[in-house]
């Protein structure tokens, strides 16, 4: 070997200078070839089109057709509906508010389906969300047999809501349910008709909502008592804090995403409800529900279009003011914090 082979200048002994540190590592970032190009327009513009296409565009067409007055069939129209035309002729003319005005002034069910549906939220929110709550701090805590019990408590929400509604009946009939039954009063005239009198039959279907619902919660707190950190509790049981002071004062406060998604979860569900009042005697009868007025309205014998789009914009109002408020201060109290 050489002595010039053997030589080596003292800035191949230091290495590469830390200037070319960056440009080597720009050297190695991958480019971006035309078939990645191709591959995120299609992974993000797919979904993108399935959501505008079934959720906003039939969100905006709703709030559009509430303007007008149509019965589904034809052509919509630009031009004012004339007052002394026959409705027959008047079919697809702008409306204005009308609607609205008609569904608040001379519509009878309109209000009877507000407070039905505001009753529906506020059992959900006082009863089935904190008895959801309770079974997954129960179950949470290991007691024997808490993964049978947990397959009991969420097997109504794996069941559809027309099989529930189906259960139901055998427990709430006239004539061979189980609770006339009980009380000896099946199939008798003093028997109680649970889904027939109106005085009852909102509660009796919340009875049925809440034994599912409560299920529901049941498992999304389970979830969000699994990633709390152990570390939490064992600290609070160091500072000499009971179960329930850790709960309430440590691990709650903590499951705020899940108290977030839970709380939307249950606005969603209390005002979209519709299968199970619709099984047991179509939503009349002291079961009026919003959602039920849509579907009468649009699909049902009435054929009022322009009239249903407008009581649906009403019920999307109703669940978007409590969704923002929560929101709102949920996210303000942590740029508080």
């Amino acid at each position: 070997m050489s002595s010039a082979s053997q030589v080596r200048t003292p800035a191949a002994e230091a290495g590469p200078s830390p200037a070319d540190g960056p440009a080597r590592r720009r050297r190695h970032v991958r480019r971006m070839t035309t078939r990645d190009r191709i591959m995120v327009a299609v992974l993000l513009g797919v979904p993108l089109l399935l959501d505008l296409a079934f959720v906003w565009f039939p969100a905006i067409g709703t709030v559009a057709l509430s303007f007008f007055k149509w019965n589904g069939v034809g052509s919509l129209h630009t031009h004012s509906c004339k007052p002394n035309m026959p409705s027959i002729l008047n079919n697809g003319c702008v409306y204005g508010v009308q609607n609205y005005h008609q569904a608040a002034t001379i519509y009878p069910e309109f209000w009877p389906a507000v407070r039905h549906n505001l009753i529906w939220l506020a059992v959900f929110v006082v009863i089935a969300t904190p008895l959801g709550m309770l079974f997954a701090v129960v179950i949470d805590r290991g007691i024997r047999g808490s993964r049978m019990y947990q397959s009991i408590l969420f097997l109504p929400v794996m069941l559809s809501l027309a099989l529930v509604g189906i259960i139901w009946e055998f427990v709430y009939s006239q004539n061979y349910g189980l609770i006339n039954t009980v009380i000896h009063r099946n199939g008798d005239s003093n028997a109680i008709d649970w889904l027939g009198n109106p005085h009852l039959n909102l509660w009796a279907v919340l009875v049925e909502a809440t034994w599912r619902q409560s299920g529901y919660v049941m498992v999304l707190y389970l979830a969000g008592l699994k990633a709390v950190d152990p570390s939490l509790r064992e600290a609070a049981l160091v500072d000499g804090a009971n179960a329930w002071q850790t709960f309430w004062r440590v691990v709650f406060p903590v499951m705020r995403p899940i108290n977030i998604v839970i709380m939307v979860v249950t606005v969603i569900e209390s005002l979209r409800a519709f299968d199970l009042v619709y099984i047991t005697n179509k939503g009349i009868n002291g079961l009026e529900l919003l959602s039920v007025l849509v579907t009468s309205n649009i699909v049902g014998e009435t054929q009022r279009v322009g009239f249903g789009s407008a009581l649906g914009v009403v019920l999307l109002a109703i669940s978007l003011v409590p969704i923002c408020i929560f929101l709102y201060q949920s996210f303000r109290r942590e740029e508080t914090q």
